[in-house]
């Protein structure tokens, strides 16, 4: 009996030491990890991911910046992290915003343009220690390049020829100077111009519909001229044929003295007069016969569809004739 009693107490010793064990363990664990947790929050211990940076200020003023990925530990008062920085490639829209920019083109006409910058910080001090706010001022001054380039072209080169407008305002966000004699955008902010791509150019509705109908007139003219072209052609042909034609007939008819030239010619004269009453088409009421002096009189059939309308089947004409219907 004894030796149960003695069993049962060691038991409950047992326990109660066990339950004391575990709740000093986790009641050290919690201070520690809560220490942990408070350092950790006041970044007095602090990591470095790959492709971040971060910037130090020390207690003296100085800054620096630290760069190799990994745990680092700094004096929680004497130090004070200013800033972590990306060394990825990062992306800056046009005016700030996904939305387009309205501007005014070379020729004083609202358009709407959107682009996307695409860059890469490559010297740290330069960009977080010489520059106070990097990205506001890097965005003023990028917003400055792409609407001056944007605002010196015409309409037609911002819609039909965006491809070299485009290579353009890289080259200038690259490599020209924000102002004679100044800094590249690279070279100011430290920072590596990797691409730009000029998103979207567009006008207003009214514009738009302006240029369609524009479009419309020039197609039409277009036709237009081409049909006169093609009818010119035709003409020239035409009488190039004619002047040869009367060539080989003088050669074969004529004299070599010239003595007949006149004749020939006011009789060729009267033959397409002729030729063009026969040719005269229903509803068409005269038909003139040039004035020769020395041609014969000649006999003019008239329009079939007249000829049941009058008892006389001819008119004759000689010089200064004219037939009315």
């Amino acid at each position: 009996m004894e030796k149960e009693q003695t069993s049962i107490i060691f038991q409950r010793a047992f326990v109660k030491r066990f339950f004391r064990v575990m709740l000093i363990t986790l009641l050290f664990g919690g201070l520690f990890y809560g220490a942990f947790a408070a350092i950790y929050a006041t970044k007095t211990i602090y990591k470095v991911k790959m492709n971040y940076a971060m910037v130090l200020e020390e207690f003296g003023g100085k800054r620096q910046a630290v760069t190799d990925i990994g745990w680092h530990a700094r004096l929680p008062y004497f130090t004070r992290i200013e800033q972590e920085v990306t060394l990825m490639n990062q992306t800056m829209y046009l005016g700030g915003k996904i939305e387009p920019m309205r501007l005014i083109s070379k020729e004083n006409i609202a358009l709407w343009a959107s682009g996307l910058l695409t860059y890469k910080i490559r010297d740290l001090r330069i960009w977080a220690i010489e520059n106070l706010d990097p990205m506001n001022l890097l965005q003023g001054d990028y917003d400055g390049i792409v609407k001056d380039i944007l605002q010196s072209q015409p309409i037609n080169s911002l819609i039909s020829d965006r491809e070299s407008v485009k290579e353009m305002i890289f080259k200038a966000l690259k490599s020209r100077p924000i102002n004679e004699g100044g800094p590249t955008l690279e070279r100011k902010y430290g920072i590596e111009v990797v691409s730009f791509v000029l998103k979207e150019t567009r006008f207003g509705e009214k514009l738009v519909a302006a240029s369609e109908e524009k479009k419309k007139r020039e197609l039409i003219a277009e036709a237009e001229n081409y049909a006169a072209d093609q009818e010119a052609s035709r003409i020239r042909k035409l009488y190039a044929a004619y002047l040869e034609s009367i060539k080989a007939f003088q050669n074969e008819i004529g004299r070599k003295d010239g003595s007949t030239d006149t004749a020939l010619f006011q009789f060729l004269v009267q033959q397409k007069w002729a030729s063009a009453y026969e040719k005269n088409q229903a509803g068409q009421n005269t038909v003139v016969i040039q004035n020769t002096k020395y041609s014969p009189g000649i006999t003019l059939p008239l329009p079939e569809s007249n000829q049941t309308q009058i008892e006389s089947p001819q008119i004759t004409a000689n010089t200064n004739v004219q037939k009315t219907h």
